[in-house]
């Protein structure tokens, strides 16, 4: 029986317990300040990174792993006769799932390298990589693993607020709408990644929107918490505002486990200051 070792890039979302109880390989992503590149995890925290964008005129860049740090990853798993099971962000996203797939060929692994596109990024691709790692603990074959991991892709769900869409405007990411929201004043936008496609879903003007959103997603959470375990909240730059929000999810069910934990480098770059997710899925009936 094949041994299944898991690996995923840094714009995940899990906790240093987690990583080390599963033996995650973490593959991390890079980042450029005013000219200066970073190793995301390695010699820049998330919060630093903040700081950082907040001081740099220019928005910063994020760019995929190196394909040669892919493939000595990729030999390295390899080495004891282990298959790797690969869960990345969104490839609308990031090329990263793709210099992964470029690495497995280049070292000759591409039978042994499973690569799974998470469609989302974040705790949502957290909760994708956990399930893998759990089930390859257990020994669960590989069909097994990429059955599970796709059940629980069908039934996740995130609900993102977008602040301030300055980074996101100067990013490109919102296409032909970002010239229709600039001008508008103190708008901020909901977005939903459906099969792995950022969409603007609701927009409206300032703090009664995001409160309008909460409740929103709150009253999902409490229409379906008897199928829902696992709660993640991301945010740029709000850990306060953020912990009240988890409170009112642990009051509608104190079984619903919620991770609060300020977003990576690749998020905070596009959706900017004060941006927030709120990332489940519904467990199948």
């Amino acid at each position: 029986m094949s041994k299944f070792k898991i690996m995923t890039d840094s714009s995940v979302q899990l906790t240093t317990e987690e990583i080390e109880k599963y033996d995650i390989t973490v593959v991390p992503l890079s980042i450029s300040i005013n000219g200066k590149t970073y190793i995301d995890g390695v010699d820049i925290s998330r919060r630093d990174f903040v700081e950082k964008m907040n001081e740099s005129v220019e928005l910063p860049k994020t760019s995929q792993p190196p394909i040669g740090r892919f493939v000595d990853t990729i030999n390295n798993l390899t080495a004891d006769g282990s298959e790797i099971i690969g869960i990345f962000l969104a490839k609308s996203l990031s090329g990263t799932i793709d210099a992964a797939r470029q690495a497995a060929e280049i070292a000759g692994k591409s039978d042994k390298v499973h690569i799974i596109d998470s469609e989302l990024t974040d705790r949502g691709e957290g909760f994708q990589v956990l399930a893998a790692a759990r089930d390859a603990q257990e020994g669960k074959s590989l069909e097994e693993i990429l059955a599970h991991v796709d059940q629980i892709k069908k039934n996740q769900k995130l609900r993102m607020m977008v602040v301030d869409l300055k980074n996101l405007i100067k990013g490109g990411r919102l296409g032909a709408l970002s010239g229709k929201v600039a001008t508008l004043l103190n708008i901020r936008i909901e977005l939903h990644m459906p099969e792995g496609k950022l969409q603007v879903v609701k927009k409206g003007r300032g703090k009664k929107f995001s409160k309008s959103f909460d409740e929103r997603v709150l009253k999902d959470i409490e229409e379906n918490k008897d199928r829902i375990h696992e709660v993640g909240i991301s945010y740029v730059d709000t850990p306060e505002a953020m912990e009240v929000l988890a409170d009112k999810i642990r009051a509608i069910s104190p079984d619903i486990n919620v991770l609060v934990r300020e977003t990576s480098p690749i998020v905070a770059t596009h959706a900017g200051n004060g941006a927030y997710a709120i990332i489940y899925y519904l467990d199948v009936e």
